[in-house]
C-alpha cells in the first residue's frame, strides 16, 4: 500500500501533510526513513511510525446517520451544506479515533429534502452488496401525500408504475396504507426521486418522506437529526453477503 494513504486512512493527517512530514524526516518504515509519501510497503509485516509512534490500522468504518431535511448526500458541494458536514462538525472526541472523513462512501443518497437512514462505510465492497442494483435490497420509507391515499394503489405499486421518461415499469414495491394520507412504501431501486414520482404518476403529491430502513439495517430511534453513530458488528453483518 501506499505510504501516504495509509496514514491518511488511519490517522487525522491528509496526504499533503503526509509528504509534508515526510521531507522532515518524521515518518520511518522499519526503522529506515521514508523516501517519499508514494512509496510503498507490506501493512502486514512492515512498520510505519509517524512522530516516533507507531500507525496501526484502524480497520473499515461503517456508519449510520439520521440525516435532516436542508443536507444533500455528497462529500462536499458549493452551494449546500453535506451529510459529511455533520460528521465534521459532531465528530470532536465523539469516537477514540478520527473518522477517516477523506474516505466515507455514502451509500444510497436521499435528496435534498428527504431526511432519515443514511449508511456511511469506507469498505467499497460492503458498499456495493448493499447498492448494486442486482442485490434488489430492499429500502423503507414513510410517506405523507398532499392527497388521500387510495387502497388500490398498494396494487398497482406491486404490479409496476410506468414513470415518465423511463422505458420500464417500476420494479414491485409493497405499499401498506397507515392513514388517510399516510402509509409506508418498500422499493428495491433507487432511481432519481423514485418515490416522489412514483406517486406523481398517480396524481398525487409527497409532501414528507423519510427513509427508516436499508436492507435489514433500520434508524436507530434514539439518533436525533443530524446525529450518527458507529454500526454494531452485528449490524454490518446484516450485509455482509
Amino acid at each position: 500500500m501506499r505510504l501516504d494513504k495509509y496514514i491518511a486512512a488511519n490517522t487525522p493527517r491528509s496526504r499533503a501533510e503526509v509528504s509534508k512530514l515526510v521531507r522532515q524526516g518524521a515518518i520511518t518504515v522499519n526503522g529506515a526513513r521514508a523516501i517519499k509519501a508514494s512509496q510503498h510497503f507490506d501493512e502486514r509485516g512492515d512498520t510505519v511510525m509517524l512522530l516516533g509512534e507507531t500507525v496501526k490500522a484502524l480497520g473499515e468504518t461503517y456508519l449510520m446517520l439520521h440525516k435532516p431535511a436542508g443536507y444533500i448526500c455528497a462529500n462536499s458541494d458549493a452551494e449546500h451544506p453535506t451529510v459529511i458536514d455533520l460528521l465534521i462538525a459532531r465528530d470532536s472526541k465523539k469516537f477514540a479515533h478520527p473518522l477517516p472523513i477523506e474516505h466515507l462512501q455514502i451509500v444510497g443518497r436521499l435528496d435534498i429534502d428527504t431526511t432519515g437512514l443514511v449508511l456511511m462505510t469506507t469498505n467499497g465492497d460492503w458498499n456495493h452488496t448493499i447498492t448494486a442494483p442486482n442485490k434488489k435490497c430492499l429500502k423503507g420509507y414513510s410517506v405523507e401525500t398532499a392527497e388521500p391515499i387510495d387502497e388500490s394503489l398498494a396494487v398497482k405499486f406491486l404490479e409496476g408504475i410506468q414513470l415518465n421518461n423511463e422505458k420500464h415499469l417500476t420494479k414491485p414495491a409493497v405499499l401498506r396504507v397507515l392513514g388517510n394520507t399516510r402509509c409506508e412504501l418498500d422499493i428495491s431501486e433507487g432511481k432519481y426521486h423514485q418515490v416522489k414520482r412514483m406517486f406523481a404518476a398517480c396524481n398525487n403529491r409527497v409532501t414528507s418522506l423519510h427513509r427508516y430502513r436499508i436492507g435489514p439495517i433500520t434508524l436507530d430511534t434514539h439518533l436525533e437529526e443530524g446525529d450518527f453513530r458507529l454500526l454494531t458488528p452485528s449490524e454490518i453483518a446484516l450485509n455482509a453477503s
